[in-house]
């Protein structure tokens, strides 16, 4: 079997660690792995089956020789360094949102729509972490059924917000009599002007607002939606909210379907999905939750039920561990198609 020279960009972050957890679990081919990131990074230690590396800092020469970059390392760290990359003749699969709604960038969920991937020039988006693991759970819905609406409310953990974010969420925690006055500086946007304790609180703003009231993140899982599902007519809508919890976003999903198939139909659909776990038996109060998703690859679907009114309307719960399958593991799942469809 072919082997490939790798590079992580971003590799001392959390997502870029498992990155490269997730190359040495799935046994990809590597040939060679380089691990890069900042000047102030460079000089820490990594082990990679068995092996200790030294980071090294990114400059545009460290990706000579380069057939796959997998870069998670910031929006403007890719804009610098990713056209550097595919001038050398790598692929980069970046996980930020740079690219993502640039039309010549494919953005690719390989349960969704794997094929996209041919429709590159070098580089791949990798989508928001909340967006793959609704789109995942509604595909095979859209395909058996066809999809016209959904809506979404998200609850997502501290971790996507980097490990400052987790650090807060830590230290505020042991003191819940004093919460109110617990200092906070990262959340709901470490830019922002005013900030709020996470722990025992819930923050109904992910990112910074938009001119039409929705957030970023809301509008990125409406648009990425659109785009991954090559449908601008459907109808999405978002709201976006931050947990004290440390990993694994959680959704609510209503979706309104252009067939009328029963709940079992529905649920059917759900358990034969590549990538989704039905965790669906609410009579032993068997459902899915972060705390049980932590760590693990799949989406994990429950609470699964038809609207009381609308005869084409379910609602759903979904759950997946944001860094593995909403970050890593999607990037290195692009990668291994990459390899198995022969186009790098």
């Amino acid at each position: 079997m072919k082997s490939y020279h790798i590079a992580i960009m971003g590799a001392t972050g959390a997502v870029g660690q498992q990155m490269k957890d997730q190359l040495e679990k799935r046994n990809f081919p590597v040939k060679t792995i380089v691990f890069l990131a900042s000047s102030r990074s460079a000089g820490q230690e990594i082990t990679f089956k068995g092996e200790t590396y030294i980071v090294q800092e990114a400059k545009p020469e460290s990706f000579e020789g380069i057939d796959i970059a997998l870069f998670s390392a910031g929006g403007s760290i890719s804009e610098k360094f990713a056209p550097e990359a595919v001038k050398r003749g790598a692929v980069v699969i970046d996980n930020t949102s740079a690219f993502r709604m640039d039309k010549e960038v494919p953005l690719v969920v390989p349960e969704v729509n794997k094929e996209d991937i041919r429709l590159h020039k070098g580089i791949i988006a990798n989508p928001n972490c909340s967006t793959i693991q609704m789109v995942c759970a509604l595909q095979p819905l859209k395909e058996q059924f066809g999809l016209s609406k959904i809506i979404v409310s998200t609850y997502q953990a501290v971790s996507g917000a980097g490990i400052h974010a987790i650090n807060e969420l830590k230290n505020q925690s042991a003191d819940f009599d004093g919460i109110k006055e617990a200092e906070a500086t990262v959340l709901p946007v470490k830019s922002a002007e005013r900030h709020y304790p996470i722990a025992f609180n819930a923050i109904p703003q992910i990112d910074s607002f938009t001119d039409n009231g929705y957030t970023l993140e809301e509008m990125k899982m409406i648009n990425e939606t659109k785009k991954i599902m090559h449908d601008d007519s459907l109808s999405v809508a978002a709201t976006c909210v931050r947990l004290p919890v440390v990993t694994g976003h959680s959704e609510s999903v209503y979706v309104e379907l252009e067939g009328v198939p029963t709940v079992e139909e529905v649920r059917k659909s759900l358990a034969a999905a590549p990538g989704v776990e039905l965790v669906d038996d609410p009579a032993n109060q068997v459902y899915p939750m972060p705390l049980l998703a932590a760590g693990l690859d799949e989406v994990f679907v429950g609470r699964v039920r038809a609207d009381l009114d609308n005869p084409r309307g379910f609602h759903m719960w979904v759950v997946s561990d944001n860094l593995v399958k909403g970050a890593a593991l999607n990037s290195v799942q692009i990668a291994e198609a990459l390899v198995e469809e022969q186009i790098v």
